[in-house]
């Protein structure tokens, strides 16, 4: 599921480069979205990059790929998949704190709210399906609790792989260094580590391949923080 914006610009990149052989300056996407500055689409160049629609090539200037198309535009869409081994090659990340395994010990439910990913629309954090069972020890502190299927490979230094289930407790605040989810100026929602400096506030990946997105503090609200993480092999 993808923003409006981020619907336009993946049409309009497709678009051009099927007509030209070669993707559309930022300036060009800019003009053709009517947004004021390029720092708004290199947002959504980012988004579309971290959830797999487009892919950016190093060392080559205007160089954006089509990966996939969503079926809104005329694509197959993102693949549902059954199982399936996947391998990490080299040393294999570490687990965060809060990774834990469903076996013994106290167990709550919390309802799974949709997937989470750079880019995701808000509404894809409130669309409940499903409670599913977590260890009572994630569910201490207050407010209330509910889980995120992790869409994408942003966070994989840290130890949440594609297909993770993160658990979220609700607040409003958070410290430096924690795990959160953001959402950018009242549209997309993130999965990110939070950094405050000022009057800004930077979401940063842990995964080299994707920038750190600085932002003013109105531009940024938190909407919980990570608390667990749950892996189903």
């Amino acid at each position: 599921m993808l923003t409006q914006k981020q619907l336009q610009l993946l049409d309009y990149i497709h678009k051009k480069t099927q007509a030209n052989g070669v993707s559309p300056s930022f300036d060009e996407m800019k003009e053709a979205l009517d947004l004021r500055s390029k720092s708004g689409i290199h947002r959504l160049i980012t988004a579309l990059e971290e959830r797999g629609f487009i892919r950016r090539l190093a060392h080559r200037a205007r160089a954006i790929e089509i990966v996939k198309m969503p079926e809104a535009l005329g694509g197959g869409g993102e693949t549902k998949r059954g199982f399936e081994p996947r391998v990490i090659e080299g040393s294999k990340p570490s687990r965060p704190s809060g990774a834990i395994d469903l076996d013994t010990g106290d167990i709550g439910t919390v309802k799974m709210m949709g997937r989470i990913a750079a880019g995701v629309p808000i509404s894809a954090i409130a669309d409940y399906s499903r409670d599913i069972p977590v260890p009572g020890n994630m569910l201490g502190g207050k407010g209330e609790h509910y889980a995120l299927e992790v869409k994408g490979d942003s966070m994989i230094d840290a130890g949440i792989n594609d297909g993770d289930v993160v658990v979220i407790r609700e607040t409003h605040d958070a410290m430096n260094g924690e795990i959160v989810v953001a959402v950018v100026e009242n549209e997309e929602a993130t999965l990110k580590r939070l950094r405050k400096n000022g009057d800004s506030i930077a979401l940063e990946a842990a995964n080299p391949a994707y920038e750190t997105r600085v932002f003013r503090k109105d531009q940024v609200e938190v909407r919980g923080k990570l608390v667990g993480l749950i892996r189903t092999y």
